[in-house]
């Protein structure tokens, strides 16, 4: 019963271990449809702000900003509103990780 317990709980760790290597990639994903204006993974080579490494709760912000008009774009304003709050979030903690 012991060694079930076991076997178990590292199952489990497995399985938490794919679930975030799974969000990572769907993150990495997602975030990639930012690339054409903002530089692969969110580093700009000019011309657009640069998202890699920006604070979580600043995309997040901007995001909002946009979605709700109070930041004015030429295109953001339409893209925020494809994401869901879940995918938002997901993106920003992307950027975040990035250098």
């Amino acid at each position: 019963m012991k060694y079930r317990k076991i076997a178990l709980a590292v199952s489990l760790l497995g399985l938490a271990g794919a679930a975030s290597a799974d969000n990572h990639v769907l993150s990495r994903n997602m975030a990639s449809a930012c690339a054409s204006c903002h530089g692969t993974n969110g580093n700009s080579i000019g011309g657009m702000d640069p998202l890699a490494g920006m604070p979580k709760a600043e995309m997040i912000k901007k995001m909002q900003d946009y979605r709700s008009g109070a930041k004015p774009a030429t295109v953001m304003h339409q893209l925020a509103k494809g994401y869901t709050d879940q995918q938002v979030e997901m993106i920003a903690n992307f950027f975040a990780a990035q250098k």
